[in-house]
């Protein structure tokens, strides 16, 4: 998985593969290029995002999975349990802090969406359907000089990551008595 290529390297890879002339996905997909349609952008920064990190997470959750005592699967084993068996009763609960702090840290960061990404695929053709957050904030800032409108934008993004963090861990102590703080 592409989790240690860089954005720009992914986005020239889009390019490459949804060009409808001469790209793998695009000749399937019409004559008109798929990241110039407003509609269809949002979905495929979304596929190509679980693409690019769902290796990190993979990593992590073998990590988890590692640290298992491997005497709880010849005892599951014993009674008669099977495979899915020894996925819910086995891996599952012990596994399950390392997801409910993924889930709390990820929470932290549900509105940011990689400016870098977004910025790359915009152009005028998907600017109804590719704006975000990061991107406003940055044409307000930056380009249209209204730093304090700007820093406004990105601190309020920030409260409601961190009001979606505290949230989030609240109901973690609460449900399963893992949390970060």
């Amino acid at each position: 998985m592409p989790h240690f290529i860089s954005t720009v390297v992914i986005v020239a890879m889009l390019n490459i593969f949804l060009t409808p002339q001469t790209g793998l996905i695009g000749r399937f997909l019409g004559s008109q290029s798929v990241l110039d349609n407003a509609d269809a952008i949002a979905p495929i920064y979304w596929i190509s995002e679980v693409w690019q990190h769902v290796g990190w997470n993979a990593i992590i959750y073998l990590a988890a999975l590692s640290s298992v005592d491997l005497s709880l699967y010849e005892a599951a084993k014993m009674d008669g349990a099977g495979r899915l068996q020894l996925i819910r009763y086995v891996d599952l609960p012990t596994i399950m802090p390392t997801c409910v702090i993924l889930l709390i840290m990820n929470m932290g960061s549900v509105l940011n969406v990689g400016f870098e990404k977004v910025w790359l695929m915009q152009n005028a053709m998907n600017m109804p359907g590719s704006e975000v957050i990061s991107t406003y904030t940055y044409k307000i800032g930056i380009q249209s000089f209204q730093f304090s409108y700007g820093t406004a934008i990105g601190l309020f993004n920030t409260v409601i990551n961190f009001a979606f963090l505290i949230i989030a861990n609240w109901i973690s102590k609460r449900v399963s008595d893992t949390s970060i703080f």
